[in-house]
């Protein structure tokens, strides 16, 4: 696909994601990320040909203008929406892949300073990164997987997978392609919460009574608990 078709491709794209647009006009103060898309489409063919400086310089102009630092050696597929994009970082050896959506305040960076390796992650086709979110070093975000907001990811995410935290944690396996439900993500300090609380009823019941179905009860919890404390591992 051509540049300009590429681009053209990138502004119907934001009719897609943002019902809030009601006007062509919208587009030159509202949405940053098209225009931080748009530049990148430009400076990134510069970038491989060589006019590695004068790419630089350009997208250095684009980040004045809008928030967004999105180096030129990035590869970005077609669809990619950064939604609302101030604060959102781009490093150079990063690729993200088609469809991928990016709110506002998202770090992809690296965490190496070896010259002439890939160094940022690479963000597979349908991925969401929520606001704030850092995805830091030279892994993988799974296709259709979903970062929870301000999450730090430091290791592979698999596909279809949600992955919550500091440092983030895959807690949901599985999930259908395409079904992202950006406002349905597991509360684990909730689930842990509420185990707790079983656990402390379950043990006073130990204490009163000393009876066999308790003591069920308390092994049936313990399992569960093995299995919370092994997902949180992986």
């Amino acid at each position: 696909m051509g540049i300009f078709a590429e681009i053209k491709e990138d502004f119907s794209n934001v009719h897609k994601h943002d019902p809030a647009i009601h006007s062509p006009l919208e587009f030159i103060f509202n949405y940053p990320g098209i225009w931080a898309l748009f530049w990148h489409r430009i400076t990134h063919r510069m970038y491989l040909r060589g006019f590695k400086s004068i790419a630089r310089v350009i997208m250095g102009f684009n980040q004045i203008f809008t928030g967004i630092d999105l180096h030129p050696g990035a590869s970005i597929g077609r669809r990619v929406f950064i939604d609302h994009g101030v604060g959102v970082v781009i490093g150079e050896t990063c690729i993200i892949e088609d469809d991928v959506l990016i709110y506002q305040g998202v770090t992809l960076g690296g965490v190496s300073l070896d010259r002439g390796i890939k160094r940022h992650p690479t963000i597979r086709r349908g991925a969401v990164i929520g606001g704030g979110a850092k995805v830091l070093g030279n892994i993988t975000i799974g296709e259709d997987a979903k970062i929870g907001a301000n999450s730090v990811v430091v290791r592979d995410v698999p596909d279809c997978s949600t992955a919550v935290g500091i440092p983030a944690h895959v807690i949901e396996k599985g999930r259908d392609k395409g079904q992202h439900s950006h406002n349905k993500l597991p509360d684990i300090n909730k689930e842990l919460f509420e185990y707790l609380m079983k656990r402390v009823a379950v043990l006073e019941h130990i204490i009163r009574q000393d009876n066999n179905k308790v003591l069920e009860q308390d092994i049936e919890l313990e399992h569960i608990y093995d299995s919370f404390i092994k997902a949180m591992k992986n």
